[in-house]
């Protein structure tokens, strides 16, 4: 087996463990972003949702006999699920600065940003490490997605400590929104193809 095979195996790989992560992560967030009425945890639901959109686009380029030919809308699928990702977050987070919901306390939110902070970031870069050897902007991109997962983490686990320690319910919107431009700069990105 040459080097190409095995890299793109690898990426199969990375792309599956990816991909169930991030089933799990989006039905504990929403869940409990329902439940708390914490638009950042929503946020970082659909965030996972996205990701395991990005995510099934990677698998399907890499399903081809010839995967270059699927980079493109691949690509293309990975920078539009940002877009609407930025949309949703943004338009909830304005509504919870404005009056509509205060955000609980999640105790769940906690610990699951907090191991998302730990998995996410070995998950990006085994599947950025391969993507560059193999020279794949989408396995590239979608290893951005998943390190976007984890600054996301970052973000989401101060929201939600801020509220629940300081009360400050405000934190929770702020950091959707901070979710919401993450998802932004990162969709650009991919629409242009950038692997870097």
């Amino acid at each position: 087996m040459d080097r190409r095979t095995t890299l793109e195996r690898r990426i199969r790989w990375i792309v599956a463990a990816t991909i169930g992560y991030n089933v799990v992560e989006a039905v504990v967030a929403l869940t409990a972003g329902q439940l708390a009425s914490s638009s950042a945890l929503i946020g970082f639901g659909l965030d996972s949702t996205v990701e395991v959109l990005s995510a099934a686009a990677v698998a399907w380029q890499f399903a081809a006999p010839d995967p270059e030919r699927r980079e493109r809308v691949a690509l293309r699928v990975i920078a539009v699920s940002f877009f609407g990702l930025a949309v949703v977050v943004g338009v909830d987070a304005v509504r919870s600065l404005l009056g509509d919901g205060v955000a609980q306390p999640s105790t769940v939110g906690i610990v699951l940003a907090a191991v998302s902070l730990v998995v996410m970031p070995a998950l990006s870069w085994a599947e950025r490490r391969a993507g560059r050897e193999l020279g794949s902007a989408s396995a590239v991109a979608d290893s951005r997605q998943t390190l976007l997962c984890a600054w996301l983490s970052a973000v989401l686990l101060a929201g939600l400590v801020l509220n629940s320690a300081l009360g400050w319910s405000w934190a929770d919107p702020v950091a959707a929104l901070v979710i919401a431009a993450f998802a932004v700069k990162e969709g650009a990105e991919a629409w242009r193809g950038d692997a870097d």
